[in-house]
């Protein structure tokens, strides 16, 4: 994704062989391989503000994350307690039964 940007290797700038002129290497050439250089460095720059930005989003996505964990587990624990005190069908009956006897004055 991010290669690309990146013309030169680290190959590249140990094998890279400058031409020789009268009084050393050619000025125009060295000049634009450092060029180069240059904008692949830049460019590493931006990719790496790039991806700490990105790390930065997923740590706090990842701690949001683990923290809604952590309270959906509490609530199922918390659901649990509850529901072992849960109402069945059959006290709900009883309950039905001892207020119809209230109400229609059955004693049965």
């Amino acid at each position: 994704m991010y290669l690309e940007q990146i013309v030169l290797t680290p190959e590249d700038i140990l094998s890279k062989e400058f031409k020789i002129d009268t009084r050393g290497y050619r000025l125009p050439e060295v000049d634009k391989y450092l060029d180069t250089i240059m904008k692949d460095y830049e460019a590493f720059i931006r990719i790496v503000k790039k991806v700490e930005a990105e790390k930065k989003e997923l740590i706090e996505e990842n701690v949001n994350l683990k923290n809604e964990i952590r309270n959906l587990r509490m609530k199922i624990e918390l659901a649990k307690q509850q529901g072992e005190k849960e109402i069945t069908n059959l006290d709900l009956l009883r309950r039905i039964s001892e207020l119809e006897k209230v109400v229609y004055g059955n004693d049965d």
